[in-house]
């Protein structure tokens, strides 16, 4: 291992705690080792008065640190993996993924303890796609408002009154200490995760092979299959439109279970369904429960709904 890495990462409160919490377990595991910041602004940051989902969604979190990655400016980047799309660039992979945080969403309201608690017409703010039309399906009485900016932003407003409820990823808010905000976690059976959410990657030059063979001590093989199985999901889903979309895969033993969706933005078509395989299976798992999804009429959905650049899985 060299004696300096540089980590890239967005410079938001969360990207900086999950990339410090990388640097300090490989000071930890490298006691000769000493590790920088090299934080990043990303389009998606300075974006914060538009819907995503009218944004793009391909490369919004991730593409100026890549950049910078392929430049050399930094050795490796810290992304949620949520917001890494499912082809990389030349040169470049996922090489490292630590072991998952929760990857349900959480329910946070000051004077309601459920979605089914909330009155109708009471404001929910979210900002994804995927959280909308899964909350419309459940509560078509509710007002759905779009909700953007930092975790302390977004639960400033729910503090004082904007919303009656807002629905964040848990992962986030345990990794800052907030998980005493947290009204209820939502089972994916309820609120299915986004692909990936609550799981880290680590992404590295291919060439590298020094650091990822230093960085091992951090990957979790059994997070690697259920990301993989995600992910190939929405790979075989990517075809230009912006629409909600949300799998979770888990791992009992050798066995890879994945349930997958797709929804309208309006949540009065949301098509569910689960499959399993072996674990060495995760990419033809997530091929193929897509390909079900979409014979299903999840394809009448992605050919409906507007088309800006890329789906936007959140």
């Amino acid at each position: 291992m060299r004696t300096l890495l540089r980590i890239g990462t967005r410079a938001s409160l969360l990207a900086v705690t999950q990339s410090t919490w990388v640097k300090n377990r490989i000071e930890q595991a490298h006691p000769g080792v000493r590790v920088e910041l090299v934080k990043i602004t990303t389009k998606g940051d300075r974006i914060l008065d538009v819907p995503l989902a009218k944004v793009g969604g391909k490369g919004l979190f991730v593409k100026e640190i890549e950049d910078a990655l392929l430049a050399g400016e930094v050795d490796l980047a810290v992304h949620s993996m949520k917001d890494v799309p499912t082809e990389l660039p030349a040169g470049l992979h996922i090489g490292i993924i630590p072991l998952r945080e929760t990857a349900k969403d959480a329910f946070l309201s000051v004077g309601y303890d459920s979605i089914a608690a909330l009155p109708a017409g009471a404001t929910v703010g979210t900002s994804s796609l995927r959280r909308r039309s899964q909350l419309a399906a459940l509560r078509p009485d509710l007002a759905i408002v779009d909700l953007r900016g930092n975790i302390d932003t977004r639960l400033r407003k729910l503090d004082e009154g904007v919303f009656d409820a807002v629905i964040l990823a848990g992962a986030g808010l345990h990794r800052l200490g907030l998980a005493n905000r947290i009204t209820a976690l939502l089972e994916p059976a309820q609120m299915l995760p986004a692909i990936s959410q609550g799981a880290l990657g680590i992404e590295l030059r291919r060439d590298d092979a020094e650091l990822l063979a230093g960085l091992q001590f951090l990957h979790d093989p059994a997070t690697a299959v259920t990301v993989a199985a995600e992910r190939a999901f929405l790979l075989r889903l990517e075809g230009g439109c912006q629409v909600p979309i949300g799998a979770h895969a888990t791992l009992a033993g050798d066995t890879l279970t994945l349930t997958g969706l797709i929804a309208s933005v309006d949540g009065r078509e949301l098509i569910r369904d689960q499959a399993s395989a072996p674990a060495g299976q995760a990419a033809e798992l997530g091929t193929a429960l897509a390909e079900t999804l979409l014979a299903r009429g999840g394809k009448a959905i992605l050919d409906a709904v507007y088309c800006a650049g890329s789906p936007a899985a959140e």
